[in-house]
């Protein structure tokens, strides 16, 4: 006689949170400033605002969008701000700083307004393996939001977890 198998992971009482399921869905574009500086590494501003008022800033349409200047040159604060305002009508959001950079941004501000009421007084299970760029302050920031309200927490996958917190 054969005993049912008995699936003890469907069953159990864990919650997954998965960043992949709130993962921002567009494309990410990198900006790099340092094609409009003289060289590659001097700012003209008369040059540098005209570059940007020619720019084609639709091409920019609903993407995230990371500014950056891949030279050492001394860019000027105003220069980024500039740009940044060119690119508020078509972007989705635009940051200064690498692609790693503008993801941990947007998953600091997903989480910040995430409401984690449905996970009061649950054990929880951080999804580990991820197919797209999860940064890993997402994680961090994600444990954080998730201690106060949770009976635990834990990392990876319900077959294969480690455990990270239980409230006393």
């Amino acid at each position: 006689m054969s005993e049912e198998i008995i699936n003890r992971v469907a069953n159990s009482k864990l919650l997954t949170f998965d960043l992949e399921e709130i993962y921002p869905k567009g494309e990410r574009v990198s900006f790099d400033i340092s094609q409009w500086l003289m060289e590659g590494i001097v700012l003209r501003e008369s040059e540098f605002r005209e570059k940007a008022k020619e720019q084609d800033w639709s091409q920019y349409q609903d993407k995230y969008v990371a500014l950056f200047c891949s030279t050492d040159a001394i860019v000027p604060g105003w220069a980024y701000l500039l740009l940044s305002l060119h690119l508020a009508p078509y972007a989705r959001k635009v940051t200064v700083g690498s692609l790693d950079e503008l993801e941990s941004i947007l998953f600091a501000e997903l989480l910040q307004n995430l409401d984690v009421s449905k996970y009061t007084d649950k054990s929880v299970i951080i999804k580990g393996c991820a197919h797209k760029p999860i940064p890993q302050n997402a994680y961090v920031l994600l444990a954080q939001k998730l201690q106060p309200v949770t009976k635990s927490i834990m990392y990876g996958e319900a077959c294969s977890s480690v455990p990270l917190f239980k409230r006393k």
